[in-house]
């Protein structure tokens, strides 16, 4: 062991004359623990909403999607054996878009009616896994079947097993109002994503869907699945140049994009708040080893007197600050760890005792507060406020060196 380490680690343990001292170095710790726990609490909804937004959203919804400018797509078979000789693109599948309000009873609500290929459409999204029961395995055209979103289904009250009425939109040349379309189709399943996806979509098969929109076998649209979700803008206009049908190109940014970027953005000012919160609390380190150095003179005074150099002096004060960064960030680190491990639950309950919900799944895209805890954050807040507690030490300890020992023996 050091001698500067051995003797700052008897500063920091020994009881101090100056009661004020204890209390600042007290307060500093305190501080760069609450700004630690703090910081990783809020780092690790970040990561949860990251993976929310990766395994639940972007896994569902098509990264791509080549859709008709015209009119829907009657070639897209070759439009499909197209997107699949791109090297990045995984599966593609067809697709039938509506727009349709639910009805049951007095209840209306509208939703986007999808028609999907039962067979094709798990290849490009893992939406059968968010289907409960075993649905999707009954999934067919010519049954008059439809998977109601759960928030769907809780609003208009209908249960699996119940009749709703899907109100189509008709169109034609006349310029008159025309009544909706009305077809009668089973509830045989529910998608339950707990976001807002549940309150906005039904699902029907392919053939269905074209039959409902008068389509024939043409189709709105052809959807892809590529290997890097985050590349998709640029994987989508490379395959649209390849294309010999008139389509728009569209990734999932254009619609969930802000969601991406606003979780980066909270993230980067996460990280500087980090800096701020945890650099206000060292200043605490700053009056705590300017108050021990004058509280310590003497024995400063005596160290010189024995031979005791400026370095030693200085690295004696800088372990003693540091030990106050090192046990805040542990005492910070271990709280903020625990606390995002049971974050979720947490709030979970939270929300029963008041009786409110913070994230409501009509709104935002999940309806709970997510937690994922990374330890290199973790690791990285912890030696950040090791470091800023190192640089406040400077001034301190550069003070100290500079006591006269003479000066302050013959005031004792």
């Amino acid at each position: 062991m050091s001698l500067s380490f051995f003797i700052g680690k008897r500063f920091s343990k020994a009881k101090q004359r100056n009661k004020m001292v204890s209390f600042i170095s007290i307060s500093s710790i305190v501080g760069i623990a609450v700004g630690v726990a703090v910081i990783v609490i809020g780092l690790s909804a970040m990561n949860g909403f990251e993976r929310e937004l990766k395994n639940r959203v972007l896994s569902v919804i098509a990264h791509g999607e080549f859709e008709g400018v015209n009119a829907p797509i009657k070639n897209w078979q070759n439009v499909m054996d197209s997107a699949l000789e791109h090297s990045q693109v995984e599966a593609a599948a067809p697709y039938v878009r509506l727009t349709a309000l639910v009805e049951k009873g007095s209840q209306l609500k509208a939703v986007e009616v999808r028609g999907v290929d039962p067979q094709l459409e798990p290849k490009v999204s893992t939406l059968p896994s968010f289907v409960k029961g075993a649905a999707w395995q009954t999934f067919q055209s010519g049954q008059q079947q439809v998977i109601l979103g759960k928030g769907v289904a809780d609003q208009v009250g209908a249960k699996v097993g119940d009749y709703v009425t899907l109100m189509i939109p008709t169109s034609g040349n006349s310029t008159k109002v025309q009544a909706p379309r009305r077809v009668r189709v089973q509830v045989t399943g529910l998608l339950e994503l707990n976001g807002q996806i549940d309150h906005s979509l039904a699902i029907v098969p392919l053939a269905d869907a074209q039959q409902y929109a008068r389509l024939g076998d043409k189709v709105t649209g052809v959807s892809i699945k590529v290997d890097d979700v985050f590349n998709a803008p640029l994987i989508v206009r490379e395959v649209g140049n390849t294309l010999t049908e008139y389509v728009y190109l569209h990734s999932w940014k254009q619609k969930y994009g802000f969601l991406y970027r606003d979780i980066q953005l909270v993230r980067t000012i996460m990280y500087l708040v980090m800096v701020l919160v945890i650099g206000v609390a060292c200043f605490n380190i700053v009056s705590t080893l300017m108050m021990a150095v004058k509280d310590r003179a003497s024995e400063i005074a005596i160290l010189r007197t024995m031979g005791a150099t400026d370095g030693l002096i200085k690295r004696i004060f800088t372990w003693q600050g540091v030990f106050s960064g090192v046990v805040g960030s542990i005492v910070g680190g271990v709280l903020g760890s625990v606390i995002a491990l049971n974050l979720t639950p947490l709030i979970s309950g939270l929300e029963s005792l008041i009786g409110h919900k913070f994230l409501s799944g009509d709104i935002y895209f999940v309806d709970f507060l997510p937690s994922q805890l990374v330890w290199s954050d973790v690791a990285l807040v912890a030696g950040t406020a090791t470091v800023l507690s190192l640089i406040a030490t400077w001034y301190p300890a550069t003070k100290a060196s500079q006591l006269n020992p003479a000066t302050v023996l013959s005031s004792k």
